[in-house]
């Protein structure tokens, strides 16, 4: 036994495994929406006692802490079911699930060095032993020096629990006293030396309210620096920002004199930080010639209803836009704010220059339409990036200038003032108010000429394909009333009629 891990009643642990996403609240601050659950290995030497500390090596910056809810299997589970998962816990402690963004480039991927650092799994004080407890009825919550910095539940989660573990035994057979890392909430930051972290994990409403109990763990300062025989850590702007949660975050940091400021533009780890897109080529020619009121009406089945993006129209007529969110917030202009955050690669320039193939940037200009946003330079970038367009719910500076290239751009119109009338830009890729829609990075933006809609990515393969079914029922129906038909009882069609379209389109596909 090592590490204090004798204090849970396990064994030291044969397998150590982890969940990188799946707290809707962190899904949501990453900006990416994982289909399945997606796990690595930390090496049981991580293991750390409670009143520990962790070291942050020499030479590193980006330490963050993870709080999160561990499970200890207690039944060996070989392929079970995701109703029988849960049965295989035995019980429920506190990670801490450490990692260095400095060697993430190191091992992208494994997450061996960036995650398995000696100390780098804080664990426990105590075990709760989870018989009479469901699996939806846990707490995890994070102080950092006192400050409650995470706080969310065990029932929000995208994979729950007893789906967890019979994922993993399909393949592989979970021992008695393995741990499973079940994922992090909002919240992750990053620590520095004289940092204290405390994680909770509790079942509030069980009776008893059993706890964990808090466990601590210290950031200290190493002196050994790397050698020169292995890979180097490695930061750069968008590490930063990832690993304080946003810009707002590491900005905070900077002027508390806890982070270091923001250099230069860099796109290295941009390939990690997008995951598969819900928009598939598939959904891309199923959503082809459909419109956007008929996506609409199948969203409002659903009860979407507060999917418009407000007051935005294109520049050219008969434009049309399909793509993934990548999302700028502005906020209200203050002399100070600007000029601090106003000049060099600031988050404008950074959204425009980082976004990518298939995604439409969509900037939060509060509404305000009396300045610009966009220009003819930031549009022509996005362009030359193979953006799939531009919202913003303020104005376009250049506009007959940004009317003569190819790309999409819907905004509220033109006006000629330039960057720090009314805003200050202040954010990339975090959730957004555009147009009176929230837009979360990942979303799924659709744009005709009667306007813009937000689709949220878990409900896209249904509501594409009731959408294009419902496309070509209108199209036999206009056909209809071309011929001379009454509306009433053909839209909607009623009985009769729907079996007249039925049996046309049947007979279509047999030719």
């Amino acid at each position: 036994m090592r590490y204090g891990v004798a204090e849970l009643g396990i064994e030291t642990p044969g397998k150590i495994i982890a969940v990188h996403l799946n707290y809707p609240s962190r899904i949501a601050q990453r900006g990416r929406t994982p289909k399945h659950p997606s796990y690595f290995l930390k090496p049981a030497s991580s293991l750390a006692p409670t009143g520990g500390s962790v070291e942050r090596p020499d030479g590193t910056e980006l330490l963050a802490f993870e709080g999160e809810i561990a499970l200890v299997i207690g039944e060996p589970a070989s392929r079970v079911t995701p109703e029988d998962g849960w049965k295989h816990v035995a019980a429920v402690t506190a990670a801490n699930d450490l990692g260095l963004y400095d060697l993430r480039a190191a091992d992208k991927g494994s997450n061996l060095r960036n995650k398995g650092g000696d100390g780098f799994t804080p664990i426990g004080p105590r075990a709760i032993p989870v018989e009479g407890i469901g699996q939806d009825a846990w707490r995890v919550r994070t102080w950092v020096n006192g400050d409650l910095v995470q706080d969310d539940t065990s029932d929000t989660l995208a994979f729950p629990f007893g789906q967890l573990v019979a994922d993993l035994s399909q393949h592989l057979t979970l021992e008695t006293g393995d741990v499973i890392l079940t994922g992090t909430p909002a919240g992750s930051s990053v620590v520095v030396p004289g940092d204290v972290v405390e994680v909770e994990v509790d079942a509030p409403n069980a009776p008893g309210a059993p706890s964990t109990g808090r466990l601590v763990t210290t950031v200290t300062q190493g002196t050994t620096p790397f050698g020169d025989f292995g890979s180097q850590p490695q930061v750069d702007d968008l590490q930063r920002i990832e690993a304080w949660g946003s810009e707002s975050a590491h900005a905070a940091a900077v002027a508390a004199g806890r982070a270091t400021p923001l250099t230069s533009p860099s796109t290295a780890g941009a390939d990690e930080a997008s995951q598969e897109s819900a928009l598939t080529e598939e959904i891309r020619a199923q959503l082809e010639g459909v419109a956007v009121a008929t996506v609409s009406a199948a969203l409002r089945k659903r009860g979407f209803v507060d999917i418009f993006i407000d007051g935005v129209h294109p520049n050219h007529e008969g434009d049309a836009i399909l793509g993934v969110a990548k999302t700028l917030r502005f906020i209200p202009f203050r002399p100070d704010l600007f000029k601090k955050y106003g000049g060099g690669f600031n988050a404008q320039k950074r959204a425009f220059d980082t976004v990518n193939p298939g995604e439409v940037l969509v900037v939060e200009a509060r509404g305000v339409p009396e300045t610009g946003t966009v220009g003819d330079v930031l549009a022509l970038r996005a362009q030359v990036r193979g953006a799939e367009g531009i919202v913003t719910d303020g104005g376009v500076r250049d506009f007959a200038a940004v009317q003569q290239f190819d790309i999409p751009v819907f905004s509220q119109g033109a006006h000629p003032s330039v960057l720090g009338r009314r805003h200050v830009p202040w954010e990339v890729d975090v959730t957004i108010a555009c147009g009176g829609a929230a837009v979360q990075p990942g979303d799924i933006i659709m744009g005709d000429r009667d306007g813009v809609i937000v689709i949220p990515p878990s409900l896209l393969a249904e509501v594409a394909a009731e959408a294009a079914a419902q496309e070509d029922a209108d199209a036999w129906v206009a056909e209809q009333v071309a011929g001379g038909a009454p509306v009433d009882g053909l839209f909607p069609m009623n009985a009769e009629w729907r079996t007249k379209y039925e049996a046309a389109r049947a007979e279509e596909a047999q030719r």
